[in-house]
Parts: structure tokens; sequence; C-alpha cells
């Protein structure tokens, strides 16, 4: 039987403490460096990539070589995840928190500085690729590592919220990357912009980078695997494989918490990275009213998830989970006739909705929600595998899919929409089938072998 941390519920300011602020804060950097990271690639796929590096292929084909790049990267999130969770979940969060951050930040800065076709040839995507696999191993872990890091120092009562400090870099990161290149396209003659200036937001990446290193450097461990590594000494127990433990004990959960973000990685990659593209290039709306569309909703998303994260600890983690799941099954039938009207407003309102109520009301509790399903042994290693696998399942095709439907339709939207809902319902179904954790306590389980232990 699952043993259980004993924690009495406090009130905000004692969860607050000191050392639960700066571990929030070292799960905010290193997410808000992951996410810039992320979308800066996205964003590139869709608008430069493709020339610059596949310069041979038609408009079409080009866009689909970039986003096949895009993809690639999601091939090594879940290798990251099984490497790094086996830190963290062997070693410390801390230790495998410091490597993704330098790892991520280092990838997105030598894009920066990448040759294109036109200089070194066939090399230029050849590198590209390299680099993409770098930046996904460093991102198949920092998710798991900047969730627990917060989420672990957290009281009962309060994880809801506190989880959300890792999320909110999610927000943050869009609103920078999406901001630095609207800021280089409005500013930059299309020219200059396809000559440099879009190397300068991939170069920005190391203002992000050093802060978040030097955070979690000076970050505790936290006390839940301080607790199960002191419980394992003093019993004398060999810790087993956490990547092993997770397959072979935990496999439900695993299963249950792939299948629950699917729906939050297909969204999220049908409205940015695809469509971008897609408006541009089939309805005629301007990548700078695209763009612009992104900074509010990221605006928005800032102040949305923390009250996401409070009302999942007042009314439970799966009615606020299944409402997002259910909002952008629905919302997407909305969104793209949104688009078509062309109108700033109709553009910002499709993308505000899609992103600050659809993906938020998932997004915003992940960290809680699925760690809590795990054990802190494994912890580490089922939070990473599950998001990673969800992101190469659903994530990394969604781009290519939904591109390869419009094509099969001769420009309609309505296939990527039904394709979004039927990921949607695999979800739903999965969030149903899952237990509610809001009110329990952080399950510790130390492979079954140890009495219960209280902190």
């Amino acid at each position: 039987m699952s043993a259980l941390i004993a924690s009495p519920r406090v009130s905000l300011a004692e969860a607050l403490e000191p050392a639960t602020r700066r571990a929030a804060l070292a799960g905010f950097m290193g997410s808000l460096l992951e996410w810039y990271d992320f979308y800066l690639f996205g964003t590139a796929a869709a608008l430069v990539f493709g020339p610059l590096f596949f310069p041979n292929s038609s408009p079409a084909a080009g866009t689909l070589a970039a986003f096949a790049t895009f993809a690639i990267g999601f091939i090594a999130r879940p290798i990251g995840a099984v490497l790094f969770g086996h830190v963290g979940d062997r070693i410390g969060r801390k230790y495998a928190l410091l490597a993704t951050a330098l790892l991520m930040g280092a990838g997105t800065f030598l894009i920066g500085l990448l040759p294109t076709y036109e200089s070194i040839g066939v090399w230029a995507p050849v590198l590209l690729v390299v680099l993409r696999l770098a930046q996904g191993l460093g991102i198949g872990g920092e998710w798991g590592g900047a969730a627990l890091i917060a989420l672990e120092h957290a009281p009962r009562g309060w994880r809801g919220l506190i989880g959300t400090f890792p999320q909110m870099g999610t927000p943050f990161g869009l609103l920078l990357s999406t901001g630095a290149f609207a800021l280089s396209v409005s500013m930059l003659s299309n020219e200059t912009f396809m000559a440099w200036g879009w190397r300068v937001p991939f170069l920005l990446s190391i203002v992000f980078m050093v802060p978040a290193l030097y955070i979690r450097s000076r970050v505790e461990e936290s006390p839940v695997f301080r607790k199960a590594a002191e419980a394992l000494v003093e019993g004398r127990k060999r810790q087993a494989i956490p990547v092993v433990d997770l397959f072979r004990n935990h496999w439900r959960n695993l299963v249950l918490a792939t299948g629950a973000r699917l729906a939050d990685a297909a969204t999220f990659n049908v409205i940015n990275v695809f469509g971008i593209a897609y408006a541009s290039r089939q309805l005629g709306v301007s990548r700078e009213l695209m763009l612009s569309g992104f900074v509010i909703a990221a605006a928005v998303e800032v102040v949305v998830l923390p009250l996401i994260g409070v009302l999942s600890d007042r009314i439970g983690r799966k009615p606020v989970y299944l409402a997002g799941v259910a909002f952008s099954g629905l919302f997407i039938f909305a969104y793209f006739p949104l688009l078509q009207q062309g109108s700033a407003v109709a553009v910002w309102w499709a993308i505000t909705l899609a992103l600050a109520v659809g993906t938020s009301l998932m997004y915003g509790i992940q960290s809680s929600f699925f760690s809590e399903l795990f054990s802190t042994s494994v912890r580490y290693t089922g939070i990473s595998v599950a998001y990673q696998l969800s992101a190469l399942l659903a994530g990394a095709p969604t781009p290519l899919i939904a591109a390869a439907l419009v094509s099969w339709s001769d420009g309609a939207w309505w296939p990527v929409a039904v394709y979004l809902l039927a990921v949607c319902t695999v979800s739903f179904v999965c969030v149903c089938l899952a237990a509610e954790t809001s009110q329990g306590e952080l399950p510790v389980d130390v492979h079954r072998e140890l009495d219960t232990i209280k902190v």
C-alpha cells in the first residue's frame, strides 16, 4: 500500500515560506527558458526555416520540411525524460534541473549562430537537426523537474496554486519569444529580417539561461525527496531503476496521464505552430496580426493560470481539466471561422480564448495533477515520460498532420478540427478514469518496501 506524507493544511502566508518561494522561482525560470526556446523554434519553423534551410523546395514542401525538423525534437524528448528522470529520482531534482537548463539554453543560442543553406549547403539543415535534438533532450527532462521542485515544497491545499508557477513560464516564454519575433518583423524590412533579424531572438536566450542556472544552483533539494532518500539509506534498500519501476508498478497512471495531455499538446500545436502558417498562407492574415494575438493571449494567461490553480485546489483537478478538454475540442470549430474574418478583434479573440481558456484549464494544473499520481521514487520519471510521450504522440505530428489534411481538402480547415476533436475525446476518457488527487497527500511509497514517512 502506498505510504503517504502527512501534512496539515496551512495558510497561504505559511505556504509561501522562503524555501518554497525560491523553489517556485527556480521552476518558473527554467520553464521560462524551456518555452522561450520551444516557441522560438516553432515560430521560426513556420516563418523562416523553410526558405533559409530548405531553399530548393517549393514553398509548401519547404514548410513541411521545416515542420519535420520541428517534429524531430520530439523524438529526443522521451529519451531526455528517461535520462534526466533517472538523475532526478536517483540523485536529486536540483542536479537534473541544472543540466537541462544548460543544454536547452546552449542549443538555442547556437541556432542563432547557425549558417544557412546558402553558406554551407546541406550541412545547414543537418546541424539544425542536431541542435534541435539537443534541445529535445533538455526539454525532455526540464518540465518534470521544474514542476517537482516547486510542487514538492508546497503543502497540501496549495499544490494547485504553487504548481502554476512553473506553468507560468509557458505564457511568459510565449510572450517573450513571440514578442521578440513580432518586434523583429515590425522593425526590420523582410530582406533584413530574413538575412539576420531572425537570429536575434535565438541569441537572446542566453539572457534567460544565466539567471536560471544561478537561481537553480542556490535552491534547496525538495524535502520530500530528501526524506525518501534518507529512508532508503536507513532501511538499506536498493533503489530500483526508476523507469523500470514506473512501467512495472505505475503503468496505469502513466497511460492515463499521457492520454490526458494529448488534448493539450495537439490543441496548442494546431493553434500556434500550424495556425500561424495556415492563417498567413491560406487565409491571408498577416504574420504581425497573428503574432500580436499570441502576445495578448500570453499576457492574459499570466493572470489566469494562478486562478485556475486555486480553483483546482477548491473543487478538484478533474472538473477543471475536463472543462479545458471539452472547450478545446469544441471551440476549434469556431477558431478557424474567426480567423477567416481577418479583423484584429476576431483574430485576437480566437487566439486568446483558445489559449487562455482552453489550454490553460489543462496546462495550468498538469504539474499538480500528474505529480500527485506518482510516488516520490518515480515521480520525476513518471511525469516527464507522460509529458514527453504525449508530446511525441500528439505534439510532434500535429503540424504535419494538419498541413497534410489541409492539402488533401484543398485548403479546408474542417478536417483539422475533426482531428483535434478526436484527440480531445481520448483525453476526456483518460481524465474520467484517473483518480481525483487534489485533497490527498503526495504518495511516497518507495518501492512498496518502507513504512509511512511523515514530514
